[in-house]
């Protein structure tokens, strides 16, 4: 079966935006509770224990993430393009932050030495916050608009600097997405831990919900002041893709024009205050495991909230809007979106399946007891 090219493109953009929300949600809570690992151990023992509740699996977590990267490659080559040549520093520094994950899990606890075990865990720390305040970052700057352009024979030219990225609004989006994966984070760790552990996981979960709640209603109110994005020209969805063939206007408050022709959409954005609610009132009165559903749904409405502000906008140009790449102008041809479809509706399953059973296993909580009885076993 192929999908007409208007119809394909519409698909890529919801897979995009799928893999995106599980990559936050399951590569989230890992790296949440690598931020607060230097914080909420206390002691040796207690950081081998929320250690060990992510070691395990935050491998296979991982995968989202390599998933996003290679379908925004085969779906959206110019928007992969354009992205990582003028985030090109921001992602290194991801990159060399990602490197301390993997040497954190596997040689935090080969030594007993006190200094070793204690730079190990600020790696973890700043493997799990790096990536974390950037991907913000990152998509605060999206709604601004990234200073790049096309010339005629598309040949992209990017303007900014890596200072440049750090501006104000974007900051406030990394303190969102830091809060957020915090929130999750404890979350996740009130499931698998007891004790102190435990009670300090219920207290973050209470103090991340606050930040995340003010920080996205001071972002809610900065959006509608921003510029936003907006085609002038006729849309032809099954055009080839070149940019440069359409005009777009920039004006204050555009991004909500999505909302305001389909008022439904409202929903979205108002589910955030709802389920961050419901995740701060789930976890004082002791339920993780609705806490985590709670959250979980919080990450998928934020990430929806900016999804649908900027559509069919991907990567707006600051400098440039004709310029600015977009789901009718930025994708693959018709057929590598549909062979990759097929291909996404294969693998992913597999993906889901065998993370889920990994997690069947895995499930139970973590004891200060059980590390000191498996300390040469466990992470």
């Amino acid at each position: 079966m192929m999908f007409d090219y208007d119809t394909i493109r519409i698909i890529w953009w919801a897979i995009l935006g799928t893999v995106l929300i599980g990559f936050a949600i399951m590569d989230g809570f890992d790296m949440g509770i690598g931020i607060l690992l230097p914080f909420m151990g206390k002691t040796d023992e207690e950081r081998r224990v929320i250690i060990n509740s992510i070691g395990p699996v935050w491998e296979g977590n991982q995968v989202w993430l390599v998933t996003a990267g290679a379908g925004l490659f085969a779906a959206w080559p110019t928007v992969y393009g354009v992205a990582f040549s003028g985030f090109y520093f921001a992602l290194l520094l991801t990159l060399f932050a990602l490197f301390f994950r993997p040497l954190g899990f596997d040689y935090c606890s080969k030594l007993p030495n006190k200094g070793w075990r204690s730079f190990w865990d600020w790696g973890l720390f700043v493997g799990a916050f790096v990536p974390a305040l950037v991907f913000g970052v990152a998509f605060g700057n999206l709604l601004q608009g990234v200073p790049f352009n096309f010339d005629a024979d598309l040949r992209v030219t990017y303007y900014g600097t890596l200072l440049g990225l750090l501006n104000p609004f974007a900051l406030l989006a990394g303190i969102i997405s830091l809060a957020m994966l915090v929130m999750h984070g404890a979350v996740f760790l009130q499931i698998r831990s007891d004790a102190v552990i435990y009670q300090r996981s219920k207290k973050m979960v209470i103090r991340a919900g606050i930040v995340l709640l003010i920080a996205f209603a001071v972002a809610s109110i900065w959006v509608s002041r921003i510029n936003g994005y907006h085609i002038t020209s006729n849309i032809d969805p099954n055009a080839v893709s070149n940019p440069l063939l359409k005009t777009v206007a920039v004006s204050p408050g555009l991004w909500l024009d999505n909302y305001e022709h389909y008022p439904a959409l409202w929903l979205t954005p108002l589910s955030v205050f709802l389920l961050s609610a419901a995740t701060l009132v789930s976890s004082k009165f002791e339920r993780p495991g609705l806490a985590f559903i709670c959250s979980s749904l919080t990450i998928a409405a934020v990430i929806l909230t900016a999804g649908i502000s900027m559509f069919p906008f991907l990567l707006p140009s600051s400098l440039s809007p004709t310029s600015s790449l977009t789901v009718w102008d930025a994708s693959s041809s018709q057929r590598t979106l549909n062979i990759m479809f097929w291909a996404m509706l294969i693998f992913l399953p597999v993906v889901i399946a065998y993370t889920s059973w990994v997690y069947r296993v895995l499930r139970g909580k973590l004891t200060v007891a059980i590390i000191r009885n498996n300390d040469h076993t466990l992470y």
